[in-house]
Protein backbone atom coordinates (compact mmCIF):
# COMPACT_ATOMS: atom_id res chain seq x y z
CA UNK A 1 0.00 0.00 0.00
CA UNK A 2 1.38 3.70 -0.71
CA UNK A 3 1.72 5.20 2.30
CA UNK A 4 0.86 8.60 2.90
CA UNK A 5 4.37 9.95 3.23
CA UNK A 6 5.49 8.19 -0.28
CA UNK A 7 2.54 10.52 -1.96
CA UNK A 8 3.54 13.26 -0.29
CA UNK A 9 7.27 12.89 -1.80
CA UNK A 10 6.11 12.31 -5.13
CA UNK A 11 3.62 15.37 -5.01
CA UNK A 12 6.32 17.64 -3.87
CA UNK A 13 8.16 16.57 -6.87
CA UNK A 14 5.60 17.20 -8.73
CA UNK A 15 5.21 20.57 -7.26
CA UNK A 16 8.64 21.41 -8.44
CA UNK A 17 8.45 20.09 -11.81
CA UNK A 18 4.91 22.21 -12.21
CA UNK A 19 6.78 25.43 -10.68
CA UNK A 20 8.91 25.31 -14.55
CA UNK A 21 5.65 25.28 -16.46
CA UNK A 22 5.52 28.30 -18.46
CA UNK A 23 3.65 31.51 -17.15
CA UNK A 24 1.06 33.46 -18.96
CA UNK A 25 3.93 35.91 -19.29
CA UNK A 26 5.79 33.17 -20.72
CA UNK A 27 3.34 32.47 -23.28
CA UNK A 28 3.20 36.26 -24.51
CA UNK A 29 7.16 36.26 -25.10
CA UNK A 30 6.67 33.33 -27.16
CA UNK A 31 3.54 34.93 -29.21
CA UNK A 32 5.45 38.18 -29.66
CA UNK A 33 8.13 36.73 -31.51
CA UNK A 34 8.31 37.48 -35.35
CA UNK A 35 9.71 34.83 -36.65
CA UNK A 36 10.28 30.95 -36.40
CA UNK A 37 14.21 31.33 -35.65
CA UNK A 38 13.65 33.76 -32.93
CA UNK A 39 10.89 31.52 -31.49
CA UNK A 40 13.36 29.15 -30.96
CA UNK A 41 15.75 31.30 -29.49
CA UNK A 42 12.99 32.33 -27.16
CA UNK A 43 12.13 28.34 -26.51
CA UNK A 44 16.13 28.37 -25.59
CA UNK A 45 15.15 31.03 -22.25
CA UNK A 46 13.06 28.17 -21.36
CA UNK A 47 12.92 24.93 -19.54
CA UNK A 48 13.11 23.71 -22.92
CA UNK A 49 16.74 25.03 -23.35
CA UNK A 50 18.39 21.00 -23.67
CA UNK A 51 16.10 19.77 -26.03
CA UNK A 52 16.22 23.00 -28.16
CA UNK A 53 20.00 22.98 -28.03
CA UNK A 54 19.71 19.25 -29.30
CA UNK A 55 17.01 19.93 -31.95
CA UNK A 56 19.12 22.84 -33.97
CA UNK A 57 21.92 20.38 -34.61
CA UNK A 58 19.70 17.62 -36.43
CA UNK A 59 16.50 20.27 -37.25
CA UNK A 60 15.39 23.36 -38.91
CA UNK A 61 12.20 25.57 -37.98
CA UNK A 62 9.18 23.90 -37.22
CA UNK A 63 10.65 20.92 -37.60
CA UNK A 64 13.19 21.61 -34.60
CA UNK A 65 10.40 22.70 -32.45
CA UNK A 66 8.49 19.85 -32.85
CA UNK A 67 11.62 17.43 -32.13
CA UNK A 68 12.42 19.35 -29.11
CA UNK A 69 8.66 19.34 -27.72
CA UNK A 70 8.78 15.40 -28.48
CA UNK A 71 11.84 14.91 -26.34
CA UNK A 72 10.74 17.34 -23.95
CA UNK A 73 7.46 15.73 -23.42
CA UNK A 74 8.85 12.16 -23.73
CA UNK A 75 11.31 12.89 -21.09
CA UNK A 76 9.00 14.41 -18.75
CA UNK A 77 6.47 11.39 -18.44
CA UNK A 78 9.55 9.03 -18.39
CA UNK A 79 10.68 10.91 -15.06
CA UNK A 80 6.67 10.59 -13.53
CA UNK A 81 7.14 6.74 -14.21
CA UNK A 82 10.24 6.61 -12.53
CA UNK A 83 8.45 8.29 -9.13
CA UNK A 84 5.70 5.95 -9.23
CA UNK A 85 7.50 2.85 -10.66
CA UNK A 86 6.51 -0.61 -7.88
CA UNK A 87 3.63 1.64 -6.06
CA UNK A 88 -0.30 -0.20 -6.61
CA UNK A 89 -1.38 3.40 -7.59
CA UNK A 90 1.12 3.80 -10.34
CA UNK A 91 -1.79 2.40 -12.72
CA UNK A 92 -3.52 6.12 -12.56
CA UNK A 93 -0.60 7.51 -14.36
CA UNK A 94 -0.28 4.52 -16.50
CA UNK A 95 -4.09 4.98 -17.66
CA UNK A 96 -2.59 8.55 -18.93
CA UNK A 97 0.14 7.16 -20.09
CA UNK A 98 -1.32 4.86 -22.38
CA UNK A 99 -3.53 6.96 -24.27
CA UNK A 100 0.48 7.60 -26.13
CA UNK A 101 0.37 3.94 -27.17
CA UNK A 102 -3.27 4.21 -28.41
CA UNK A 103 -1.95 7.34 -30.75
CA UNK A 104 1.21 5.66 -31.69
CA UNK A 105 0.13 2.48 -32.85
CA UNK A 106 -2.81 4.55 -34.61
CA UNK A 107 -0.35 7.13 -36.52
CA UNK A 108 1.89 3.30 -37.61
CA UNK A 109 -1.16 2.45 -38.86
CA UNK A 110 -2.76 5.30 -41.05
CA UNK A 111 0.80 5.29 -41.78
CA UNK A 112 1.29 1.94 -43.25
CA UNK A 113 -2.09 1.80 -44.94
CA UNK A 114 -1.14 4.54 -46.98
CA UNK A 115 2.86 4.08 -47.66
CA UNK A 116 3.61 6.59 -45.32
CA UNK A 117 8.20 6.55 -45.19
CA UNK A 118 9.08 4.70 -41.93
CA UNK A 119 11.14 7.69 -41.58
CA UNK A 120 8.19 10.44 -41.57
CA UNK A 121 5.75 7.96 -39.47
CA UNK A 122 8.76 7.51 -36.79
CA UNK A 123 8.94 10.89 -36.64
CA UNK A 124 4.76 11.67 -35.34
CA UNK A 125 5.60 9.25 -32.64
CA UNK A 126 6.20 9.98 -28.98
CA UNK A 127 7.39 6.85 -26.78
CA UNK A 128 5.50 8.22 -23.54
CA UNK A 129 3.15 4.98 -22.94
CA UNK A 130 4.34 1.67 -21.79
CA UNK A 131 5.53 0.76 -25.58
CA UNK A 132 9.21 1.86 -25.51
CA UNK A 133 11.09 3.88 -29.03
CA UNK A 134 12.86 0.60 -29.79
CA UNK A 135 9.38 -1.17 -29.85
CA UNK A 136 8.18 1.41 -32.07
CA UNK A 137 10.72 1.58 -34.43
CA UNK A 138 10.25 -1.71 -34.77
CA UNK A 139 6.99 -1.99 -35.54
CA UNK A 140 7.37 0.83 -38.04
CA UNK A 141 9.76 -1.33 -40.18
CA UNK A 142 7.21 -3.77 -41.01
CA UNK A 143 5.94 -3.44 -44.39
CA UNK A 144 1.95 -3.36 -43.70
CA UNK A 145 -0.83 -2.83 -41.44
CA UNK A 146 -1.23 -7.31 -40.95
CA UNK A 147 2.79 -7.58 -40.41
CA UNK A 148 2.04 -4.65 -37.25
CA UNK A 149 -0.82 -6.27 -35.82
CA UNK A 150 1.55 -10.34 -35.97
CA UNK A 151 4.48 -8.61 -34.58
CA UNK A 152 2.24 -7.25 -31.69
CA UNK A 153 0.69 -10.59 -31.27
CA UNK A 154 3.70 -12.18 -30.79
CA UNK A 155 5.29 -9.81 -28.39
CA UNK A 156 1.54 -10.39 -26.67
CA UNK A 157 1.61 -6.33 -26.59
CA UNK A 158 -2.30 -6.20 -25.16
CA UNK A 159 -3.31 -3.76 -28.11
CA UNK A 160 -3.33 -6.69 -30.57
CA UNK A 161 -5.93 -8.52 -28.97
CA UNK A 162 -8.70 -5.79 -30.46
CA UNK A 163 -6.63 -5.54 -33.59
CA UNK A 164 -6.09 -8.56 -34.23
CA UNK A 165 -10.56 -9.54 -33.31
CA UNK A 166 -11.37 -6.22 -35.84
CA UNK A 167 -8.32 -6.94 -39.10
CA UNK A 168 -10.54 -8.72 -40.66
CA UNK A 169 -12.99 -5.87 -40.79
CA UNK A 170 -10.22 -3.66 -42.08
CA UNK A 171 -9.29 -5.60 -44.89
CA UNK A 172 -13.57 -5.67 -45.96
CA UNK A 173 -13.74 -1.92 -45.60
CA UNK A 174 -9.95 -1.01 -46.15
CA UNK A 175 -10.70 1.62 -43.34
CA UNK A 176 -8.21 2.30 -40.55
CA UNK A 177 -11.31 3.95 -38.11
CA UNK A 178 -11.81 0.21 -37.58
CA UNK A 179 -9.20 -0.62 -36.01
CA UNK A 180 -8.59 2.83 -34.28
CA UNK A 181 -12.04 2.12 -32.72
CA UNK A 182 -11.50 -1.00 -31.43
CA UNK A 183 -8.18 -0.01 -29.77
CA UNK A 184 -9.94 3.21 -27.87
CA UNK A 185 -12.79 0.83 -27.16
CA UNK A 186 -10.39 -1.46 -25.51
CA UNK A 187 -8.45 1.14 -23.77
CA UNK A 188 -11.34 3.07 -22.26
CA UNK A 189 -12.79 -0.34 -21.34
CA UNK A 190 -9.25 -1.74 -19.71
CA UNK A 191 -9.15 1.67 -17.66
CA UNK A 192 -12.90 1.76 -16.31
CA UNK A 193 -11.64 -2.01 -15.48
CA UNK A 194 -9.10 -0.89 -13.41
CA UNK A 195 -10.76 1.70 -11.68
CA UNK A 196 -13.54 -0.01 -10.10
CA UNK A 197 -12.36 0.47 -6.16
CA UNK A 198 -13.96 2.83 -4.16
CA UNK A 199 -11.04 5.08 -3.05
CA UNK A 200 -10.96 8.36 -4.07
CA UNK A 201 -8.30 8.50 -6.65
CA UNK A 202 -10.53 5.61 -8.10
CA UNK A 203 -13.46 7.48 -8.07
CA UNK A 204 -12.04 10.94 -9.72
CA UNK A 205 -9.85 9.05 -12.14
CA UNK A 206 -13.19 6.96 -13.20
CA UNK A 207 -15.15 10.09 -13.54
CA UNK A 208 -12.15 11.75 -15.82
CA UNK A 209 -12.62 8.60 -18.08
CA UNK A 210 -16.36 8.84 -18.20
CA UNK A 211 -15.94 12.52 -19.24
CA UNK A 212 -13.64 12.18 -22.18
CA UNK A 213 -16.17 9.22 -22.97
CA UNK A 214 -18.71 11.20 -23.16
CA UNK A 215 -16.83 14.18 -25.04
CA UNK A 216 -15.00 11.63 -27.95
CA UNK A 217 -19.08 10.50 -28.45
CA UNK A 218 -20.71 13.97 -28.62
CA UNK A 219 -17.61 14.92 -31.02
CA UNK A 220 -18.59 11.36 -32.83
CA UNK A 221 -22.34 12.43 -33.04
CA UNK A 222 -21.49 16.15 -33.85
CA UNK A 223 -19.38 14.62 -36.90
CA UNK A 224 -21.83 12.29 -38.15
CA UNK A 225 -24.62 15.19 -38.19
CA UNK A 226 -22.23 17.08 -40.49
CA UNK A 227 -21.78 14.12 -42.73
CA UNK A 228 -25.02 13.05 -42.71
CA UNK A 229 -24.81 9.60 -41.76
CA UNK A 230 -27.43 8.19 -40.13
CA UNK A 231 -27.66 6.97 -35.97
CA UNK A 232 -27.66 2.93 -37.34
CA UNK A 233 -24.13 3.32 -39.66
CA UNK A 234 -22.97 5.78 -36.72
CA UNK A 235 -23.96 3.26 -33.16
CA UNK A 236 -20.68 0.98 -33.83
CA UNK A 237 -18.10 3.56 -33.63
CA UNK A 238 -19.48 4.84 -30.17
CA UNK A 239 -17.90 3.87 -27.25
CA UNK A 240 -19.31 2.93 -23.75
CA UNK A 241 -19.09 3.70 -20.06
CA UNK A 242 -19.70 7.66 -20.63
CA UNK A 243 -20.63 9.47 -17.54
CA UNK A 244 -23.28 11.26 -18.50
CA UNK A 245 -24.82 10.58 -21.66
CA UNK A 246 -25.01 6.40 -22.54
CA UNK A 247 -25.01 5.71 -26.22
CA UNK A 248 -29.00 5.72 -26.84
CA UNK A 249 -28.73 9.18 -26.07
CA UNK A 250 -25.91 10.17 -28.11
CA UNK A 251 -27.60 8.20 -31.27
CA UNK A 252 -30.72 10.48 -30.21
CA UNK A 253 -28.35 13.61 -31.01
CA UNK A 254 -27.69 12.23 -34.35
CA UNK A 255 -31.34 11.45 -35.31
CA UNK A 256 -31.70 15.26 -35.00
CA UNK A 257 -30.07 15.86 -38.35
CA UNK A 258 -28.74 19.53 -36.90
CA UNK A 259 -25.90 20.42 -35.30
CA UNK A 260 -28.19 23.28 -33.28
CA UNK A 261 -30.84 20.89 -32.06
CA UNK A 262 -27.99 18.29 -30.93
CA UNK A 263 -27.01 21.06 -28.84
CA UNK A 264 -29.73 21.80 -27.49
CA UNK A 265 -30.48 18.23 -26.45
CA UNK A 266 -26.99 18.64 -24.36
CA UNK A 267 -28.19 21.41 -21.72
CA UNK A 268 -29.49 19.09 -18.82
CA UNK A 269 -26.10 18.08 -19.01
CA UNK A 270 -22.61 19.01 -18.40
CA UNK A 271 -21.85 20.12 -21.62
CA UNK A 272 -24.54 22.67 -21.70
CA UNK A 273 -21.85 25.45 -22.11
CA UNK A 274 -22.08 24.55 -26.29
CA UNK A 275 -25.17 26.39 -26.57
CA UNK A 276 -22.81 29.51 -25.98
CA UNK A 277 -21.73 28.96 -28.97
CA UNK A 278 -22.90 31.87 -31.87
CA UNK A 279 -26.09 30.78 -33.65
CA UNK A 280 -24.12 31.23 -36.57
CA UNK A 281 -21.61 28.86 -36.11
CA UNK A 282 -23.69 25.82 -35.21
CA UNK A 283 -26.87 26.38 -38.05
CA UNK A 284 -23.77 26.41 -40.83
CA UNK A 285 -22.78 22.84 -39.81
CA UNK A 286 -19.43 23.69 -38.62
CA UNK A 287 -18.16 21.89 -35.97
CA UNK A 288 -14.39 22.72 -34.95
CA UNK A 289 -15.22 25.14 -32.49
CA UNK A 290 -17.78 23.15 -30.48
CA UNK A 291 -14.80 20.43 -30.50
CA UNK A 292 -11.95 23.12 -29.52
CA UNK A 293 -14.74 23.97 -26.38
CA UNK A 294 -15.24 20.03 -25.47
CA UNK A 295 -11.66 19.77 -25.70
CA UNK A 296 -11.07 22.89 -23.36
CA UNK A 297 -13.30 21.10 -20.79
CA UNK A 298 -11.61 18.18 -20.74
CA UNK A 299 -8.26 19.45 -20.34
CA UNK A 300 -9.72 22.24 -17.63
CA UNK A 301 -11.22 19.26 -15.73
CA UNK A 302 -7.64 17.28 -16.45
CA UNK A 303 -5.66 19.99 -15.04
CA UNK A 304 -7.79 21.01 -11.80
CA UNK A 305 -6.73 17.59 -10.56
CA UNK A 306 -3.95 19.20 -9.35
CA UNK A 307 -5.54 21.43 -7.08
CA UNK A 308 -6.77 18.06 -4.96
CA UNK A 309 -6.28 16.45 -2.17
CA UNK A 310 -1.97 16.51 -1.22
CA UNK A 311 -2.51 12.71 -0.25
CA UNK A 312 -4.07 11.94 -3.71
CA UNK A 313 -2.12 10.36 -6.68
CA UNK A 314 -4.50 12.52 -8.92
CA UNK A 315 -2.29 15.41 -8.30
CA UNK A 316 0.38 13.98 -10.45
CA UNK A 317 -2.34 13.24 -13.23
CA UNK A 318 -3.28 17.12 -13.68
CA UNK A 319 0.21 18.05 -13.79
CA UNK A 320 0.34 15.61 -16.69
CA UNK A 321 -2.87 17.27 -18.20
CA UNK A 322 -0.81 20.90 -17.44
CA UNK A 323 2.19 19.82 -18.91
CA UNK A 324 0.53 18.24 -22.47
CA UNK A 325 -1.69 21.64 -22.03
CA UNK A 326 1.69 23.43 -22.32
CA UNK A 327 3.14 21.39 -24.78
CA UNK A 328 -0.19 21.72 -27.44
CA UNK A 329 0.20 25.58 -26.63
CA UNK A 330 3.37 26.02 -28.05
CA UNK A 331 2.65 23.83 -30.94
CA UNK A 332 -0.32 25.94 -31.65
CA UNK A 333 1.90 28.80 -31.52
CA UNK A 334 4.47 27.46 -34.14
CA UNK A 335 2.48 26.45 -36.80
CA UNK A 336 0.51 29.68 -36.23
CA UNK A 337 3.44 31.76 -36.72
CA UNK A 338 5.14 29.37 -39.75
CA UNK A 339 1.39 30.34 -41.04
CA UNK A 340 2.23 34.14 -40.74
CA UNK A 341 -1.00 34.35 -38.64
CA UNK A 342 -1.58 37.28 -36.83
CA UNK A 343 -0.38 37.85 -33.39
CA UNK A 344 -4.77 38.58 -31.67
CA UNK A 345 -5.71 35.42 -34.21
CA UNK A 346 -2.58 33.53 -32.53
CA UNK A 347 -4.11 34.18 -28.56
CA UNK A 348 -7.18 33.34 -29.53
CA UNK A 349 -5.93 29.83 -29.89
CA UNK A 350 -4.07 29.52 -26.78
CA UNK A 351 -6.01 27.74 -23.99
CA UNK A 352 -4.64 28.43 -20.08
CA UNK A 353 -5.66 26.25 -17.43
Amino acid sequence: MVTGMYVEYVNARVHGMSSRLLTTHGFERLIAQPSLDGLIEELEKTPYREEIVEARILKTGINCIEYALRKNLMKTYRKILTLVEGEKSARYILIFLKKWDVQNIKTIIRGKNIQTPNEEISGCLIPAGTMDETTLIELVKQPDVRAVVDLMATWEIEYAVPLTRHIGEFFEQNKTCTLEYALDAYYFESSLNELKGKRLDDLVVRDLIGTEIDIRNIKTALTMIRDSVSADDAAPLLLTGGKEINTESILDLIRTKKIADAVRLLEPTSYRFLKDVPAAVTSQGKISILEKELDHYLIRKGASMFRGDPLSFTIVIGYLWAKLNEITNIRVIARCREAGMPDELMESEIFYV
